[in-house]
């Protein structure tokens, strides 16, 4: 009995543990929207985080997306092969980049490169007393640091996902073109035949927009409310890790049902 007294006790405290974390969740994303006016009047600092968070992690976002260029041209030729089928290879490729794996990629390496150093940042910060210091100069922190890096974010990761995307097609190009021998002119003509503009390649940007949101909140959401230790800066960056990546697998799975359907 005691046991069982226990148990719901347990599940009790963590139900209420996770309400309390979604509200507070709640509450920053509003504070941020609050304050985003920032984001017209000093412009630079967007600019700054963009610049911070996009192009530091372009290397590894285009390297991963010609490496997963490769690997769609060779599994979809093969797959292809079976049923004569091979002159479709550049729309299996363009369909496979534009709508699932150039937006989730992209956001699970997001998450671990700018979503990590997001919540680093922040938690040192915060460990360092420099947010504090802030509010007794009469500087709003959350206006002043969050919001840039969270627009930064934002802006950046459909930029991200597109470059991902792009070299990913040309990844499959080189594969299925110049290693298979597919004819060229019949890889593109597929993929400009198949790939609609409106329901691919904007339900994609649309996708990795809402990643981005997600994975750029709860990094500034984890560094926000890191302990101000380095044990706590150094968990607060391995949740961002985790959720981010749930967060994104979730997030994939419900907009994926609701746009692609019909």
């Amino acid at each position: 009995m005691s046991t069982l007294v226990r148990g719901i006790g347990s599940l009790g405290r963590l139900a209420i543990n996770t309400i309390y974390q979604l509200g507070a969740f709640t509450r920053l994303l509003g504070s941020i929207l609050a304050r985003s006016g920032l984001v017209f009047k000093r412009p630079g600092l967007v600019a700054q985080q963009i610049h911070f968070i996009g192009n530091y992690s372009l290397l590894i976002i285009a390297v991963s997306g010609l490496f997963v260029g490769f690997v769609l041209g060779l599994q979809g030729y093969y797959t292809l092969n079976r049923y004569g089928s091979e002159e479709a290879l550049g729309l299996l490729v363009a369909l496979s980049l534009t709508r699932e794996l150039g937006p989730v990629v992209t956001a699970l390496l997001f998450a671990g490169r700018a979503g990590t150093s997001l919540t680093a940042e922040i938690g040192l910060m915060k460990a360092g007393e420099q947010l504090a210091a802030m509010e007794v100069m009469a500087v709003d922190p959350i206006r002043r640091v969050l919001v840039p890096r969270f627009w930064g974010g934002v802006i950046a990761m459909p930029v991200l996902a597109a470059v991902f995307s792009m070299v990913g097609i040309i990844g499959g190009w080189i594969v299925g073109v110049v290693l298979i021998g597919i004819d060229p002119g019949t890889f593109w003509s597929q993929m400009q035949a198949g790939v609609d503009v409106f329901k691919d390649i904007l339900n994609g940007v649309l996708k990795s927009l809402i990643f981005g949101i997600a994975v750029t909140l709860i990094a500034l959401f984890e560094g926000w409310n890191a302990k101000p230790t380095p044990e706590g800066v150094s968990r607060a960056t391995t949740r961002t890790v985790v959720s981010g990546a749930l967060a994104v697998l979730g997030l994939d799975f419900l907009l994926t049902a609701l746009m692609f359907s019909n």
